[in-house]
This record gives C-alpha cells, sequence and structure tokens, in this order.
C-alpha cells in the first residue's frame, strides 16, 4: 500500500508507521512526505529516511482552494493508495476533500465525536472525562466528522494537566494508526457506499484497539 503523508509538526506518528514497515508489521510504503510547514520535523524525518518530503507554504496562495490544489497536485504526483493526516493542522477545502473521498485518513486525539477541533486535551479535563483517547476516521468536508475506524482509549488520571494526558495519550495513537492501517492494507478494513466495512459487514462502532496492540470489535452489551 503506498502511503502519502501529510503532517505540519514533529512527526511522531510518521516514524511510527516508519518503524512499523521496517519491523515487517506493516505491509506499505511511504511515498511522500508533505507539510504546510517548511521547518516541520516531519520532512527531516522523512528525509533521513530517503523519502521525497516537500513543503508548500499557504501564504503565497490566494485562497485555500488555491493552496490545495497545488498541494495535493503535487500528493497526486506520487500516486499514493491512501492520504494519512498525522498532525496535519490545515483545514482542507470541501472540493479537494471531496475528490478523495474514501482515500483519506485522519488520526485525531480525541474519542470521536467528543472534543473535536484544537485543544482536545484540555477540553476533556474541562469536562470532567473519565476516559479519552485517540479516533482514526475517514476524512469528510465536517471538521473531524467522518466516519471513525477505530480508537484507543486512555484512561483519565487524578492530577492530570493538559500535557501529561496528551503525552499517554499519544504513546496510543502510535500503535492505533499502525494497526488500522495493517487492516486497511490487508482489506479487513474498507470504504464502501459512504461508510466503513469492516470484514465485509458495515461497521456499527469504532474497533477498539485492545493491550495488544489489535483491533477488536465490541460486541454489544
Amino acid at each position: 500500500m503506498r502511503l502519502a503523508v501529510l503532517a505540519s509538526g514533529r512527526g511522531s506518528n510518521l516514524l511510527a508507521i516508519l518503524e512499523a514497515i521496517a519491523r515487517g508489521e506493516l505491509d506499505a510504503q511511504v511515498v511522500g512526505v508533505f507539510s504546510d510547514k517548511a521547518d516541520a520535523p516531519a520532512l527531516v524525518r522523512a528525509r533521513d529516511a530517503g523519502i521525497a518530503a516537500r513543503s508548500l507554504s499557504p501564504r503565497g496562495f490566494a485562497s485555500r482552494v488555491d493552496f490545495d490544489e497545488h498541494l495535493f497536485s503535487q500528493v497526486d504526483a506520487v500516486q499514493p493508495d491512501l492520504i494519512v493526516c498525522a498532525g496535519y493542522m490545515r483545514l482542507i477545502s470541501d472540493a479537494t476533500v471531496a475528490a478523495r473521498t474514501g482515500r483519506m485518513i485522519n488520526i485525531h486525539p480525541s474519542l470521536l465525536p467528543d472534543f473535536k477541533g484544537l485543544r482536545t486535551h484540555q477540553q476533556a479535563l474541562d469536562a470532567k472525562a473519565r476516559v479519552h483517547g485517540a479516533s482514526v476516521h475517514y476524512v469528510t468536508p465536517e471538521l473531524d466528522g467522518g466516519p471513525v475506524i477505530a480508537q484507543a482509549r486512555v484512561a483519565v488520571e487524578a492530577g492530570d494537566d493538559a500535557a501529561r494526558l496528551a503525552e499517554r495519550v499519544l504513546q496510543r495513537e502510535h500503535p492505533l494508526l499502525v494497526a488500522t492501517l495493517r487492516e486497511i492494507s490487508s482489506g479487513r478494513i474498507a470504504w464502501k457506499n459512504n461508510g466503513v466495512r469492516f470484514d465485509g459487514h458495515p461497521l456499527q462502532a469504532p474497533l477498539q484497539l485492545d493491550d495488544c496492540n489489535h483491533l477488536i470489535q465490541e460486541l454489544p452489551a
């Protein structure tokens, strides 16, 4: 499976993907890494791994649509099977998303549909949530609103602040993303009829990451 990765920051999820590929745990190839930040550490990680890495500044474009057209023309040029938004912090225009429906996923640091947008860990603390976590979902025009594929839960502990909670969530984000990509690569997870299918059947609830870093379906109570 050919992956194009979009990232705006340090690229820890990108590194998790590359390490899983190197260990033989993920049958995939990262064919390009793209960013809206020229100084994003994710680009350095990609270049160190011998992967084509490109940045494009939004400042040179009149609109988000113009920027996306240029950026995603570069993404399309590497012919990815799947586009992975891994810490990509820009909103993507509706037309760009619509043209790639079912071929773009995002990892978000909350248990969607709770706590969309930014500052998710502080949102969880402010709401006195007992359980927080991360979600992988297909990208649709609605912000963090596409069908959720899989989630990893993290207990909120007494004394947590946003930074401490964020670090524990990040430790689960990495195996969650790798496990999801593994099942997409194998064909067990697929996009069909505007929804997620798992083993050929419509997914009724997000898959959950277990303690062994495998995705499981939880049976209804």
